[in-house]
């Protein structure tokens, strides 16, 4: 049996993990509700943006369009975006989207195409390294470390955009945890690279679609908005992923504290017991000793 000093030991380490755990709950709670209405806030612009890049891209015919548009005619090259988190201890958060994007890589690579990723976070990176490490094309990391902007997403996007046009790749795919709540995430896998048309419905009540003239060109205005939309669907996921990091952060710090408290109990307990076992067998062995002399 353990001694007394090593309970009074493990019970002070636990208490000190519980201390921690509660800061970094309460810490994640203030990040977690800013987070939240960030993400929320940029989702009615980013769809929209994207469905007024799917009209235009519409009426751009064959192969006139951007090559954001139109590919590079091939798929056998594939860029994942994997956006991960810098920091652990949030718990499922990270080996969600590694577990979908290794989903899509095995598929991948059993169809004879060659996979490329880059990875948004450290730990991403370092799930990846063991099986994929030669696939990795550079990890990008410290987003949003302080506050998550649109430089951030920029940043992204300019090195999405400098490997395509470099011809490094052909299709381009982005993970992410998109936030529902704040113990709900839905790992979401988005196209970025062509840019996926959609066709544009027609009204609520069978009306017929309206008909825009535009001025310049629909391809000439796609050339410039598509670039600009590929950063906006970027910082869309990253606020997404900081929400859903956030959330999952303050819901695993909750649990742990809770467990920590469990565990005090438990060892509380086991000292007790083990205390009044050494105390009975201190007034045996002084009632034995009296009784012999």
């Amino acid at each position: 049996m353990p001694s007394l000093k090593s309970f009074r030991v493990r019970i002070a380490s636990v208490k000190s993990t519980q201390k921690i755990t509660a800061a970094m709950k309460m810490v994640a709670a203030a990040k977690f509700r800013r987070a939240q209405e960030q993400a929320v806030a940029a989702r009615p612009y980013a769809e929209r943006m994207a469905r007024m890049l799917g009209s235009l891209a519409g009426a751009v015919s064959g192969d006139d369009g951007p090559r954001l548009l139109v590919g590079t005619g091939s798929d056998k090259v594939h860029l994942v975006v994997v956006a991960t988190s810098d920091r652990g201890l949030c718990g499922a958060f990270n080996s969600t989207i590694v577990r979908g994007a290794r989903q899509l890589i095995r598929q991948l690579l059993s169809e004879g195409k060659t996979v490329k990723i880059l990875c948004v976070g450290r730990k991403g990176r370092d799930q990846f390294r063991r099986d994929y490490g030669g696939r990795i094309v550079e990890t990008i990391e410290e987003v949003g470390r302080r506050r998550l902007s649109f430089a951030d997403a920029r940043r992204v996007a300019d090195r999405i955009l400098a490997l395509f046009e470099a011809g490094e790749f052909d299709v381009c795919t982005l993970y992410y945890n998109r936030f529902k709540s704040a113990i709900t995430q839905i790992v979401t896998r988005q196209q970025l690279v062509p840019f996926p048309v959609e066709g544009v419905a027609a009204g609520a009540d069978g009306e017929a679609k309206a008909i825009y003239e535009f001025e310049p060109d629909e391809a000439e205005i796609l050339a410039d908005l598509l670039p600009r939309n590929l950063a906006v669907q970027v910082y869309r996921a990253l606020l997404e992923n900081s929400a859903s990091e956030q959330g999952a952060r303050m819901t695993a710090m909750d649990n742990a504290t809770r467990n920590a408290g469990d565990m005090i109990k438990k060892l509380t307990l086991q000292y007790n017991r083990q205390r009044q076992a050494s105390i009975t067998k201190e007034l045996i062995e002084i009632i034995s000793g009296a009784e012999a002399i």
